[in-house]
Parts: C-alpha cells; structure tokens; sequence
C-alpha cells in the first residue's frame, strides 16, 4: 500500500478530495435534521405548553434518542474545529486525515441508519417521529460521499499501519492542545509506565488498596491540588489540564486516575458553595494530599434519585450536628480525612430542598479497623472492577459534625451545591473514559501485533485491524467532545449539556474498546491472567457512575428540550 493515501490495490486515492471542505459542508444537514428531532419530541411530550416530565419518561426512547443524536452532532462539530485547528497549525497529516474522515463516514452513517445507544439498543430517526423530509435533507452530496467513502476497509487498514508506524507517539493522532498541556501528559505518561502499569494488575487481582506512596507521589505532583487556586495552595491550571492527568492515570489503572476525583468534587463544592473559613481550612490540605476527602451522597434504594434520601442531620442545642442513615457505594472511605455529606437536615421534607452538605471529619481506618471514628460503621462491596480505593457501605448512628462544618452556614443548599460540581465531575469522568479506552487499545493493538494464527499476525486480518483503527477513531472523537467542554468551563461557560454528552460518549467508547480489545485476545482474554480482563471490568463501571447511561441522556434531552 502507498503511503501517500492512495491505494494501489484499487487505484483510487483512500482519502477523499477537499476533505475538510466536505466535512465543513456535512454538518449543516446534520444540525438541521437535530433541529428537526428537537421539535419532533418536543411536540410529542408537550403538555399545556409546557414540556412534561411523565410525558418524557413515556417516551423516553424518542427523548433518549434526541440526546444522542445531538452528542453524534456536536461531536462532528467537534472534530470539524479539531481538524481546522490542526490544518491552521500545519500538523493535520495523513493519520489525524484518516481518523477525521472516518468519524465523520461512521457518525453520519449511524445517524442516518442508527444509532448505537449501547450493544443491544438502536435509535432510528423514526423513533423520534422523523420520516422522508429528515431523511431527504441528509441526502447531500457532501453526506452521501463521507457516507459512501469515509470508513471503508482501505482507510481503517492504512489507519492502522500508520498506527504501527507511529507505536512510539503518545496518542494515535495530535490532540491539538497546546504544547505545556502535552508536556504534562508525558510527565504523567512516564509515571503511569514506571509506576503504575507493572503493578495495577496485581492490585486488581488481589483486590488491595493503592499504595500510600503512590498517593503520596501524586501528592507531591500536584495531582489533588490542580485546579485549585493559587491563594489556596493549588496550582490553578485549567481543566483541560485536569482532563490530560486523568487521562494518562486511568491509561495506567482506573483506581489512580480516580484518586483526584474526589478532591475535584470537594474542592468545587467548597469554592462554589463554602465560606471563606472554611476555604482557607480545607482547600490548601485538599491541595496537599494532607487530607484525603470522598463523596458521601448516594443511599441505599435511592440510586440517582438524590432528592429521596433520608440520612438524617439534627442540629443539638450546641450547634452541632447528629448524622443518623445509611449510604453506600462510597468509594476510598476507609483512608479519608473528610466526607462530602448530603443528609437530610428538614425532617418535613421529602424532596432535594430539605438537603445540606456537611464537610464531615472522620479518624482515616487500617486494615484492622478501618472505620474508627465514633457513630460510623462500614462494611466493604466487592466489585468486578474499579478496585484500589475500595467501596463501602456506610452506617452512621449518632455521628457527630461540627456546626461550622455545614457548607457555606446555611441549611437546605446541599443539593443546589452539589448540582454545581456536576460539570466538572462529568468531564473529569468522560477523561477518566478517554484513559481506559486508549489502554484498551494499547494492549489490544499490542496482542495483534504479536499473537500469530495461520501463519501470520492478528493485526494483518481486516476484521481485527478494523476493530483497531475504530478504537483509535471514536478514541479521538470522544476526547475531543471532553476537551471541548473543559474550554467551556475555563472561560465559565455553562457546560452541563457539553459535559453530560463528553461523558455518555466516552463511557460507551470506553466499554466498546474494551470488549474489542477482548475479543482480539479470544479465549486468551477471559483469562484472569491477562490485562485485558481488568480493562474490561474497569470500563463497564463508566456506563454506571457519575450519572448512569440513562439518566445522562434523560437529563441532556431535558436541556435540549427547555
């Protein structure tokens, strides 16, 4: 094959002329075909002029759909200004040429014929009400050449030669960040290599706990302070910088890269919500690694219905609190100095607005008595994946909170501060989906390279290089959707919508690169021996945390439906 884009076996170039013009001139019918499905399931649960949240879950295949659909189109939007950029600087070669080509064959592919909500559900545009005049305004010359010619066996195969070609690079394809950001992904890529991958599937076999020098390096490395102002002892970086270190940590192992995403939420809920005491008492130990926090939210049969959660906060005539209910699914719990605690402090409520945030103090445990602190028992959740921090049920009976550790001094704001993290929770999830997908395609590339059946490498079979190249593609699609919503909330943009999409796609592309990776180590990879079991396990938790799969697109479709 020539390595100039054409392929000699056809005679017929693998790239598409004016490529960037072509994928500049497909996203118009795409956006007005979303535009389309937007009015479509909006008039389908309008009641009184006024959309209906029991109409929403009545039809929630139509309003899940339209979150979708608007997740593949901002996503082409995204790689059109990724592409751009690239082209603006001189770096879009042939391999970002091949990916950008292909995302856009597939995704609008997909849109037209549908689209994979997961493995077993699809959405059509008819299951949005959608019929000829949608399908007709996609039939442009620019949609029906990328739909026809964008991902073809020839592009994915020259992808992953390129891909072999290029094995030392960091990332298949450049990110378009600028050079201080990849400067502190190598930082963190080197550490993942020397650090962390030779020993994370250990720790996950045995199901054992981080070590404290790792934490104690991250620590030192600025992992729990990033985006923390300067005032406070953080280093003040932006978003973005959070998502590479996420990124590069979870390509190492899951349970590293989720380290920061307590103190991420922590932090966010004491700069958005906190008083200025309690700032300047918790922000620069969180940024330190002095203090370890976790996120003490969700309760039994409750799931992502925070509103309906009953542990109890009573104020004593001392002004202090007593904390009495159940929580579960709360990861690091033993080893933390802090809890981020939502309870309930209206008993004549039954909805969010009785709900308070406590920055709740607790001994940190061992492995002898990991829950020491008085009124507070735990008992840990043995999980398929995901390990090194641990989960753990929670029962507190007569815990006792300081009064001056409610956040921000007044009751009933709990919930409304803990919808403030949500963005940066989100994106920070989406990264940590960027990570585990790229290590999926590390040891899957890395096992087709080197396992041979009939005489020759894995990697030479279409069906195999075809996964591969995929992998790589929706890998860069879903880091740019996360990278996008990360600028927004740097310049303080609203971005709930954005991040919501970053991390409904990037769990979905975490899990696909994961089973692929799988199923190109065949029987080999249902082995617990094999890495590829441990990714597999870690990416499936992504379709479930921090918003399940379900809930994010009814909570986009809610947005996008006003």
């Amino acid at each position: 094959m020539a390595h100039d884009g054409q392929d000699m076996a056809l005679g017929q170039s693998i790239l598409l002329d004016d490529l960037l013009a072509l994928t500049k001139a497909a996203i118009a019918p795409a956006e007005a075909v979303l535009e389309m499905a937007r009015q479509s399931v909006r008039e389908t649960v309008e009641e009184d002029g006024r959309v209906s949240g029991r109409l929403i879950e009545e039809n929630q295949f139509a309003a899940h759909g339209l979150a979708w659909l608007a997740t593949y189109v901002e996503s082409l939007r995204q790689m059109q200004y990724w592409a751009d950029k690239l082209t603006s600087e001189g770096s879009f070669g042939e391999v970002e040429a091949l990916i950008h080509q292909i995302a856009f064959g597939e995704y609008l592919s997909q849109i037209v014929g549908g689209i994979q909500m997961n493995q077993g559900e699809m959405v059509r545009l008819k299951d949005m009400g959608l019929g000829r005049d949608a399908m007709m305004s996609l039939c442009t010359d620019a949609v029906t050449t990328l739909m026809t010619g964008g991902n073809t066996q020839s592009a994915r195969s020259r992808l992953v030669e390129l891909m072999q070609e290029r094995s030392a690079e960091i990332t298949v394809g450049k990110t378009a960040l600028d050079d201080e950001l990849e400067m502190i992904r190598e930082q963190f890529r080197r550490y993942a290599v020397d650090k962390i991958e030779p020993f994370a599937h250990e720790w996950h076999l045995k199901d054992q706990l981080i070590p404290m020098e790792v934490i104690e390096e991250l620590a030192e490395m600025g992992v729990f302070g990033l985006t923390i102002p300067e005032e406070y002892g953080g280093f003040g970086l932006s978003k973005a910088s959070m998502c590479v270190v996420s990124e590069e940590l979870s390509r190492g192992y899951i349970g590293v890269g989720s380290l920061g995403t307590r103190s991420e939420i922590a932090a966010e809920l004491i700069l958005a919500g906190g008083t200025d005491e309690q700032k300047q008492k918790w922000l620069p130990a969180l940024a330190s690694g002095e203090k370890l926090p976790t996120a003490v939210f969700t309760e039994p049969n409750t799931g992502s219905d925070l509103g309906s959660l009953r542990t109890r906060a009573v104020r004593g005539e001392d002004g202090d609190y007593t904390i009495t209910g159940n929580k579960t699914w709360i990861t690091h719990a033993a080893r933390a100095h802090v809890m981020t605690l939502l309870a309930r402090t209206d008993p004549g409520t039954d909805n969010y607005k009785g709900l308070s945030m406590f920055l709740a103090e607790k001994t940190p445990g061992t492995d002898e008595d990991p829950f020491p602190t008085p009124g507070m028992t735990g008992g840990e959740i043995e999980v398929l994946g995901y390990r090194g921090m641990k989960e753990y049920e929670l029962g507190f009976d007569g815990f006792k909170v300081k009064g001056e550790n409610l956040l921000g001094g007044e009751e009933g704001k709990g919930f409304k501060q803990l919808m403030e993290t949500f963005e940066s929770a989100r994106i920070q999830t989406a990264a940590r989906a960027i990570g585990v997908a790229q290590a999926a395609l590390d040891v899957g590339m890395r096992y087709a390279e080197e396992r041979k059946q009939f005489g020759k490498s894995l990697i030479a079979f279409p069906r195999v290089s075809g996964k591969l190249a995929m992998m790589a593609v929706e890998l860069m699609i879903a880091r740019q959707l996360t990278y996008f919503s990360a600028r927004e909330k740097d310049e303080g943009i609203r971005c709930d919508l954005e991040a919501g999409m970053a991390k409904l796609l990037g769990a979905r592309v975490a899990w696909a690169n994961a089973d692929n990776a799988l199923q190109i180590h065949g029987g080999n990879g249902f082995a617990l021996e094999y890495t590829v079991s441990r990714i597999l396990c870690d990416a499936r938790i992504l379709n479930i945390f921090e918003g399940a799969a379900e809930i994010q697109a009814q909570v986009i479709a809610r947005r996008l439906l006003g």
